[in-house]
């Protein structure tokens, strides 16, 4: 069922702009997707528009990159982050 509004997603990988140009691109490829903002420094993703988030994260899981909504990062414990670009 899709989402209205807004959601932030943690991700998982990026390490530098290459990283969240592509996480950036899977996210605008998602049909509803009105909005894209990626923080590198902060390892989030803005997504504006009614999408679900399942379908947000089989997205950018399909680039390369973990993610999960930012509601169920309180309960997941933190991993390291490791580059998944080959660029760096």
């Amino acid at each position: 069922m899709p989402t209205e509004g807004s959601q932030t997603l943690a991700i998982e990988g990026m390490t530098c702009g290459g990283c969240a140009g592509a996480v950036e691109r899977a996210l605008r490829a998602v049909p509803g997707v009105t909005q894209v903002q990626v923080d590198l420094a902060h390892g989030r993703a803005r997504v504006a528009g009614g999408v679900s988030s399942a379908h947000l994260v089989a997205a950018v899981e399909a680039a390369g990159f973990s993610a999960r909504t930012v509601a169920a990062e309180a309960a997941a414990p933190d991993s390291p982050k490791r580059s998944r670009c080959g660029c760096c």
